[in-house]
């Protein structure tokens, strides 16, 4: 339904928008009806059959009478503002695309980023995706060298998920920062988010270009980027400014504590 725009009357389509939201809808769909009481003899074909079909018609319908055409205007007016910016300023389209990524580390904003650079790779525009591979990896890898450099900032989980982060940011799967964001996100998620600004603007100005669709180190290691110098420097400074700045802002909170 989500990539059928003719179900909601839309030329367009919802995209994985639409197709996280349908998930969601699902889910919460059947936890409802899953706490409706019903006759013992009923119980049984209640997962198997009464549950599915009951589900599956009340997303379906409620995706395609009420949430599906929305979904889709917005998913293509976020698409239409980004290929504006794509021939205007390249330091502000870095900028948006860098805090996109890092803001909910795989999520839906990160991946509308991520599926643009997709499209800019296939209309022939890879140095969009560049900066968006840089600023992929960022987020776990400077989480990472922050539990690296303050481990007494740090629980012994955080430690054990900060190398595991490390290793995810080579591989450029942003959700290894997610641990962290989830403890603490008013100090996290800003400073990925300024990391992977940083990263993705070094990224641009240096005319980075990734012909995957795929982000970190991996991808240049296996040959699909242009202007790998950069692109690593990029994911260094970056993870590096993601690092210090978090360290700080939890440094900050632990002396106010002390204080206190």
């Amino acid at each position: 339904m989500a990539s059928n725009g003719s179900f909601y009357g839309s030329e367009a389509n919802a995209g994985f928008l639409g197709g996280i939201v349908t998930g969601f809808l699902a889910g919460y769909i059947v936890k409802g009806l899953k706490l409706i009481k019903v006759p013992d003899m009923i119980k049984p074909i209640m997962p198997i059959i009464v549950i599915p079909i009951i589900s599956t018609l009340v997303t379906g319908l409620v995706f395609i009478l009420v949430v599906g055409g929305p979904i889709t205007i917005t998913f293509e007016a976020l698409k239409s503002f980004l290929v504006g910016l794509s021939g205007t300023s390249s330091v502000i389209l870095a900028t948006i695309l860098g805090a996109m990524v890092a803001f909910d580390m795989g999520g839906p904003v990160n991946k509308t980023a991520f599926l643009f650079g997709v499209s800019m790779i296939t209309a022939g525009n890879p140095e969009i995706m560049g900066p968006i591979a840089a600023a992929i990896a960022i987020p776990p890898i400077g989480m990472g060298i922050a539990t690296f450099l303050k481990k007494k900032y740090y629980s012994g989980e955080e430690l054990d998920a900060g190398k595991a982060a490390f290793a995810m940011g080579l591989c450029g799967i942003t959700e290894g920062a997610i641990p962290f964001a989830s403890l603490d996100p008013l100090r996290v998620i800003p400073s990925l988010m300024v990391g992977s600004i940083v990263g993705a603007n070094i990224a641009m100005l240096g005319g980075v270009a990734d012909r995957v669709p795929h982000g970190g180190p991996i991808v240049a290691l296996m040959g699909g980027i242009d202007g790998i110098l950069m692109f690593l420097i990029a994911i260094i400074v970056g993870s590096i400014v993601t690092a210090l700045m978090i360290n700080y802002l939890k440094g900050m909170k632990i002396r106010k504590e002390q204080k206190a």
